[in-house]
């Protein structure tokens, strides 16, 4: 048994790394700031005398006991992150060196969830780890996206410095249960807009594509590469290599929901990527791991979430 500590873990992916951690019979220290995760996406955990949550920012340095730490903590929806866009740096930045801190003061094994954001609007697809990716460092995504980037810079850092145990993945657009409904991403925006019956809103023609990931699939992705060897430091591309066009996945969530929605557009917002799709060739691999979760039968149970929330908590 291990305690484990995961930053964000009441959050969308968090929740169910906790889950699963405790299912392989961990203890599991949750730490949420509550900002965009919900105590709901772990109430069903709080029972079992091996999970503890505790409210706290990781911008500030936390002492605990632990053998090891998922570092997940980051709003990840454009509308989230651009909201408080200072704060959305620092949350990566000033709580990457907190946890990495933490993890060399307890000599533990540190896990860092970047994001396929690092590769901006990529000019190379699909996109492959040695690719050093096209971000604009002043635009209104930079927080998000220059925020990870300097934490994975941080990781490699600590780890050639101070030989820290580090694993990172870059996590490409992941999709399920525990979603939050207003988080301004294409597949909750989509069913939740389809199940109210709402306009879908697609930007500019709906013709730029995005892969998808269930979360399970996520998940068992990154418990993967945390039990590599120490030598296996990534980064590693997760994510579901099936691209889809923004438009064919408004379709495919209406045609799920029996939605009379009609797809409506919008402009192009700045800096959005016009391709996004992973090269997981390095995850098969080193982890032997692939998504293996169809969009549909993804959807399908993710469109029975979203109905329940908002039949018991209209949006």
């Amino acid at each position: 048994m291990k305690r484990i500590l995961v930053t964000g873990g009441a959050g969308f992916i968090g929740s169910h790394l906790c889950e699963r951690l405790l299912e392989a019979g961990h203890e599991v220290l949750c730490v949420d700031n509550f900002y965009t995760g919900s105590r709901r996406n772990v109430a069903h955990l709080l029972g079992n005398p091996a999970f503890e949550l505790m409210r706290h920012d990781v911008t500030f340095p936390l002492f605990a006991e632990i053998d090891e730490v998922y570092n997940l903590a980051c709003p990840a929806s454009p509308v989230h992150y651009q909201f408080d866009p200072v704060q959305t740096t620092k949350t990566s930045v000033h709580g990457a060196i907190n946890m990495l801190g933490l993890a060399k003061r307890r000599r533990a094994k540190i896990f860092q969830a970047s994001t396929s954001e690092v590769y901006g609007d990529p000019a190379v697809h699909p996109q492959t780890e040695d690719y050093w990716g096209n971000v604009n460092p002043i635009g209104i995504r930079s927080c998000y996206d220059e925020g990870k980037r300097c934490a994975e810079t941080l990781f490699f850092d600590y780890h050639r410095q101070h030989g820290l145990r580090i694993k990172v993945a870059r996590i490409f657009n992941t999709y399920g249960p525990r979603m939050h409904p207003n988080d301004g991403r294409v597949v909750s925006n989509f069913i939740v807009q389809a199940l109210q019956g709402q306009d879908i809103t697609l930007y500019g023609e709906g013709l730029q594509t995005r892969s998808f990931c269930f979360v399970d699939d996520l998940v068992e992705g990154v418990l993967r590469l945390m039990d590599t060897p120490d030598d296996v430091t990534g980064p590693v591309n997760l994510g579901n290599p099936g691209e889809f066009t923004i438009r064919a996945l408004a379709e495919r969530v209406i045609a799920l929901t029996g939605s009379s929605s009609r797809l409506v557009h919008m402009p192009l917002p700045s800096d959005d990527p016009r391709q996004r799709r992973p090269d997981i060739s390095l995850a098969g691999q080193l982890l032997d791991w692939k998504p293996t979760i169809e969009l549909d039968e993804g959807l399908t149970r993710t469109i029975a979430y979203f109905d329940n929330l908002l039949a018991s908590e209209p949006v």
